[in-house]
Formats: structure tokens, C-alpha cells, sequence
């Protein structure tokens, strides 16, 4: 979901079940989605709880009629009423069906509003311009292209903190999710078109970010930090990056995308016009996909100093 529930506007989830527990990354904080750092992420805490709270109306009273009734049919209870023929009761047939009834519209009103207001590719409303970052997922790596700097970084995003975040997002090879869970809202990328997703981090920190997607051998290593740092500090990363180490051409691209593990973080300190672009519309040809079988090409890219 963007954060909430919309099934592809974005082929966006939440993946809520995948990273509910305590992950842990060395260097950054906890990565519970239940420890939100920004108002998507927040927003799918409330959604979780919300939900939890609804189905409880059946899941408690079930749970205590189930005690109940054993306790008053029990064999020494004398006043209990044995009726072997009972076969209907409107009053129970009424909180039989109208309790999960309930449920149910409740549970639809939530998919609803978070569905609608919460859209991926919905903007965040606020009154400093949106900073966007392209995506692209590769075997087995993430590229982030930052058009309006000109720099791009493998494996490591920088962000300022809060500043609006608006992601475009696409794969190199076979499809793949994108999901820093702090933050919320898991988004697909797939190979030739290109998904939306807005997001914001609240306050600096480093963030864990993850493949959530199955993709082949190095998909446990596909993993990234965020950090998000004050507007001033990211100004001056950027600045140091740009012109400096490699440029990030049509050549460059192809080295980076053959398939590579364990890659360092590094960055590239010119970014050609277009490149994402030019991956989205396959200009650039995409990756062959995870190899099928066992030994398989696992290259790794020369990581510049």
C-alpha cells in the first residue's frame, strides 16, 4: 500500500507481516514499522492498529463465549438445559451474522480512506519542494540517481530530513520491491515501466532499507542505508560528490548492472542526461535476470575509490 491499501496504483504493500519483527542492521536504529520516522510509515502504524482492533470485536468475545460455554455445559452443572433438537434461534442467528458483518464495514472503511489518501503516488503535502530520487533496482544492488544534483550513489541514499521525497522507480532486470520500513510503503519496480512513491523522513537518522522481493541468488545482500541528514548537511554532499570519481554514462551503467554481491556503497559525481529514463524505455538494455542455475556469472563491478 502506499501506505494504505491500493493493490497496484503503483503496485504498492506493506509487506507489514514480512518486517513486523526486530530487524537489526550494525550502525542504525531499530527498523520496526511499528517505530515509525515519517508520516506514511505513521499512518500504517495507525491502519495496523486499527485493524487489530476491529477483527479483536470477534477474535475476544469468541474466545471468552468458547470458556464460557464450556464452563456452564460443563457434565456437574445441573442447571444447564440439555436440547438435542435445537436446530435455529433468530437472536443468535442476529449476533452470529450482524458482529462479523460489522467487521467487515469497518474493515472496508479503512481499505477505503488509507487507499485513497494514502495513494503512492500522491504528494506530500507540505511547502517545501519535493526532492526526487530515481530508483533502479539491479542484480543485486539499487542505483539512486539524483537528477536535480546531478550525482547519483549505489547501495547508499542520502536525503534531507524533512523534505518531501518523491520517488520514481524502475528494475534493471527481473521485478523487484523497494522498502525502507521506517518510512513505509513497499513499492514494486518492474523492468520497462516506471512506479511512483512518496515518502518523508521526519527526522535525521540512518534507515535501513531493503529488497522485499525474491530475486535470485544475492537477494539477501540486496539490502541499503538511508540517511537522512539536516537540508544544510545534504547541500554539502552533494556539492562534494559532483565532479568528483566516476561519471555515470551508458558504459559505466553496464558495468554496474552485470550481476555483483556484497557491493561497497559508493558514488558517481556526474550523472549522463536521461539515464533513467533511458533504463525505463529499455534504451539500455535490461539485465538477463538471476542466472537459473547453480555456479552461475556472479561479477562484480570494480567499486571506484
Amino acid at each position: 500500500m502506499r501506505i494504505g491499501w491500493p493493490w497496484f496504483r503503483g503496485c504498492a504493500g506493506v509487506g507489514l507481516c514480512a518486517v513486523a519483527g526486530a530487524l537489526a542492521l550494525p550502525g542504525c536504529t531499530s527498523v520496526s514499522i511499528l517505530n515509525p520516522a515519517g508520516p506514511i510509515a505513521a499512518a500504517n502504524r495507525t491502519i495496523l492498529f486499527d485493524a487489530l482492533a476491529i477483527m479483536l470485536a470477534i477474535v475476544v468475545p469468541t474466545m471468552i463465549a468458547t470458556l464460557a460455554f464450556a464452563w456452564w455445559f460443563r457434565a456437574g452443572n445441573t442447571r444447564a438445559r440439555y436440547r438435542p433438537k435445537f436446530a435455529y434461534s433468530g437472536r443468535i442467528e442476529l449476533i452470529v451474522w450482524s458482529i462479523p458483518l460489522l467487521v467487515v464495514l469497518f474493515l472496508s472503511g479503512v481499505i477505503w480512506i488509507g487507499s485513497h489518501d494514502l495513494d503512492p503516488a500522491r504528494p506530500i503535502a507540505s511547502r517545501t519542494p519535493p526532492l526526487e530520487v530515481q530508483v533502479v533496482s539491479l542484480d543485486w544492488k539499487w542505483l539512486f540517481i539524483y537528477p536535480g544534483q546531478g550525482v547519483a550513489s549505489v547501495n547508499e541514499m542520502v536525503v534531507p530530513a524533512g523534505v518531501p521525497l518523491r520517488f520514481r522507480l524502475t528494475s534493471a532486470s527481473v521485478m523487484n520491491s523497494f522498502f525502507v520500513p521506517r518510512l513505509g510503503s513497499m513499492i514494486y519496480t518492474m523492468n520497462g515501466m516506471a512506479t511512483t512513491l512518496n515518502l518523508r523522513a521526519d527526522r535525521p537518522g540512518d534507515y535501513y532499507g531493503q529488497s522485499a522481493h525474491f530475486s535470485g541468488d544475492g537477494f539477501s545482500d540486496m539490502h541499503f542505508r538511508m540517511r537522512a541528514v539536516p537540508a544544510g548537511d545534504f547541500t554539502r554532499w552533494a556539492a562534494g560528490v559532483r565532479g568528483r570519481g566516476p561519471a555515470l554514462d551508458g558504459r559505466s551503467y553496464a558495468a554496474l548492472a552485470r550481476q555483483s554481491r556484497h557491493v561497497a556503497p559508493f558514488t558517481y559525481g556526474a550523472v549522463a542526461p536521461d539515464l533513467f529514463q533511458a533504463v525505463v524505455t529499455q534504451r539500455l538494455a535490461p539485465g538477463p535476470g538471476p542466472d537459473s542455475g547453480r555456479g552461475g556469472p556472479q561479477l562484480s563491478p570494480k567499486t571506484p575509490s
